[in-house]
């Protein structure tokens, strides 16, 4: 449905006939971390996220996975541990 709350005119999943089902009843205007993602849009002089309604909710624990401006980083340090025998056992058949 259409949001009639704070992102008027906008899809909303939160929408419904009886008004915004959030938590509080509207969207959260997004953190600082935000800044630069491609996902925020202006509305009435605030700036709100257009995929979640609460964007400081995202950055909890973490990058918010839904940042545009954010690149994952993978750690690629850790060694996998190989069973000695497996080891051994393909060693012997030449592999």
């Amino acid at each position: 449905m259409k949001c009639v709350t704070v992102k008027k005119g906008v899809n909303c999943s939160f929408m419904a006939s009886s008004g915004c089902s959030f938590k509080d009843g509207f969207c959260l205007p997004v953190v600082e971390k935000c800044e630069g993602c491609d996902r925020t849009k202006e509305f009435e002089g605030k700036i709100y996220c257009n995929s979640y309604p609460d964007p400081e909710a995202k950055w909890d624990h973490g990058a918010c996975n839904f940042a545009t401006h954010v690149q994952a980083v993978v750690d690629k340090a850790g060694k996998v541990k190989i069973n000695p025998l497996k080891a051994s056992k393909r060693a012997a058949r030449g592999r």
